[in-house]
């Protein structure tokens, strides 16, 4: 990639994080609604650190790191790094201030500009490359956090009046679509399998996987199907929850998706909270905020199941724009535990901590959201995410 379209990227892709926090206040910058979420600042300051932290002070010794604390502040889980603030108190960290924070991003760009201009070498250029991924993970994760924080005040801010949700209302039916299953091939290559080459280490290698013969639904399901779940007592029926998630439905109190809104206790599921604060619910748009274990129980009283992300995969691939909101409207939760490619092998150095080490206790989820920045998809894409976890823009496809 040449440096002049790489150095393109790193700026569009940095001014668009500082964008996404142009509608807050000074006030919102330091929410964090839950241990889980992240602060608007943190993520930008986050951001940095790991820009200068693995690309500019190996391969940039002229640059001017920031205050030596601020590895402590703003590092998220590389162990090997040295150790960090506590996740669940990130919200604490009113300083540095935002001034600052802005300062440190100017610097770190200059200098990441000034390396590029040196010229073309794949050791930096590619953990720019990794860096801008990263980035653009945390603007959509920085989303999903001032949703989860605005959704928990009680005047019920908007992060944007005019947010609607990604347009999904599908004149067609929803159908079936079939693949009669066979030695298939699956995950990320390079071999310009998708437009771009840029993978993370856990999307490879590609490898064969067998499948049965399966279908998959054209859409994903719908706030009025997953109201007659609600209606036919989904929540109170154990036999349709695997036996945790049973346990952290009733300890929670799960009623209905994370951001369906009543009038009162007794009332119908009138409302959801989104971006553009409360709104009315729309049946006919996907359902969203769901955990794994929602979104398998209802499955489950569909009497079909969720496809695994082979299944998920091989069908976006072979069955092409028959596969409505496949991308940019929601994540869709998969059977499939996170787990090693065979032959996967970490990246080397103190990013190989970035997907490998989380390969335990979580699920994955395919396809992207309508938060996710466009040149961030991919069909290949795994993300993943605790099955008890709701707060991320996840929906429901079912197969059969």
């Amino acid at each position: 990639m040449p440096s002049s379209t790489l150095l393109q990227r790193l700026l569009t892709v940095r001014h668009q994080s500082e964008a996404l926090i142009a509608p807050l206040e000074p006030e919102d910058l330091c929410l964090q609604g839950m241990a889980d979420a992240s602060p608007p600042k943190w993520h930008l300051a986050h951001t940095t650190w790991f820009f200068e932290t693995f690309v500019l002070k190996p391969f940039q010794p002229e640059h001017r790191s920031a205050d030596p604390r601020w590895g402590y502040l703003f590092n998220s889980y590389y162990e090997t790094v040295g150790p960090r603030q506590p996740r669940p108190d990130r919200g604490l960290l009113s300083r540095p201030p935002m001034k600052d924070i802005t300062h440190w991003r100017q610097r770190v760009n200059a200098s990441l500009e000034a390396l590029l201009n040196q010229g073309e070498d794949p050791r930096y250029c590619e953990l720019i490359e990794l860096g801008l991924q990263h980035e653009q993970q945390h603007q959509e994760l920085l989303l999903m956090d001032l949703l989860d924080g605005f959704s928990r005040q009680p005047l019920e801010p908007s992060y944007n009046a005019s947010w609607e949700p990604a347009s999904s209302t599908c004149s067609a039916p929803c159908r079936w679509l079939e693949h009669p299953g066979g030695l298939v091939e699956i995950g990320a290559s390079r071999d310009a399998i998708e437009p771009r080459a840029f993978h993370f280490d856990n999307e490879a290698p590609r490898h064969r996987v067998w499948l049965e013969p399966f279908a998959i639904s054209s859409q994903l399901v719908r706030n009025d199907a997953y109201q007659h779940f609600i209606d036919d007592d989904g929540y109170k029926r154990p036999e349709l929850w695997m036996s945790e998630g049973w346990a952290i439905c009733q300890q929670r109190g799960w009623q209905a998706p994370r951001y369906w809104r009543q009038d009162h206790p007794d009332a119908a599921w009138s409302s959801e909270f989104t971006l553009a604060g409360r709104q009315p619910l729309d049946p006919h748009q996907p359902v969203r905020h769901l955990s794994w274990f929602e979104a398998d129980a209802f499955a489950r009283w569909a009497g079909l199941r969720l496809p695994s992300e082979a299944e998920w995969e091989i069908a976006a691939r072979s069955h092409g724009d028959a596969l409505e909101e496949s991308h940019d409207t929601l994540w869709q939760w998969t059977s499939s535990p996170y787990r090693p490619y065979p032959g996967f092998q970490p990246a080397a150095g103190a990013v190989g901590e970035y997907n490998g080490k989380f390969m335990t206790s979580q699920f994955v989820l395919r396809g992207s959201s309508q938060l996710t920045p466009t040149s961030h998809a991919r069909l290949t894409y795994r993300n993943f995410f605790a099955p008890a976890s709701r707060w991320m823009a996840a929906g429901i496809r079912l197969a059969r």
